[in-house]
């Protein structure tokens, strides 16, 4: 654990304020649910909740399923990271943070569906220098929420987008959507 060197008070309803600079840094905003745990040696610690990372087998295997029907690159995300990834390069993606823009993508609840020299490709990653040639994003939604996204990229011109590579996204975070609910 690193230590900040803030110390903060517990309100008279049990309140703690978490600083500004480590909600900026940990992407934690109003709203974030956080899980609470407790060590024996009375440590308190605060995660970010991931009910995507509770399916984690689960969508790496979707995952897979995506990449080997299509031959394309797929992943699946929360609102941080990249939970599962599948395909030819899905080790630059798996478990890495994902970029602001996909975040602002899922939060938005924005569908995308994108080919070849299509403006407003989104990096899956920070990492990543470049979008991919054709990419579909699409939101998981559980319960009204945005909770995550499926994607689908291509790599060549040969990876074009269509209705049919849209619906299959769109199926399968509606399908990981209703599971969360369960």
């Amino acid at each position: 654990m690193k230590a900040t060197g803030i110390v903060r008070r517990i309100d008279d309803l049990g309140r703690v304020v978490i600083p500004k600079e480590i909600r900026r840094t940990l992407r934690i905003k109003e709203g974030t649910p956080l899980e609470i745990f407790t060590d024996r040696e009375g440590e308190i610690i605060l995660k970010k909740y991931s009910p995507i990372g509770e399916l984690s087998i689960f969508a790496k295997e979707y995952a897979e399923a995506l990449s080997q029907t299509t031959g394309m690159l797929s992943c699946i995300t929360d609102h941080d990271q990249v939970v599962a990834a599948a395909g030819l390069g899905s080790k630059e993606f798996a478990g890495k943070e994902i970029s602001k823009e996909l975040e602002e993508a899922i939060t938005s609840r924005e569908g995308k569906c994108l080919n070849g020299k299509d403006r407003g490709k989104i990096p899956v990653v920070d990492e990543q220098p470049d979008p991919l040639y054709s990419q579909v994003i699409q939101p998981i939604i559980c319960s009204g929420d945005a909770i995550g996204s499926v994607i689908l990229m291509g790599k060549t011109e040969k990876d074009v987008m269509g209705d049919g590579e849209k619906l299959l996204v769109q199926t399968a975070a509606g399908f990981l959507g209703r599971q969360m609910e369960q």
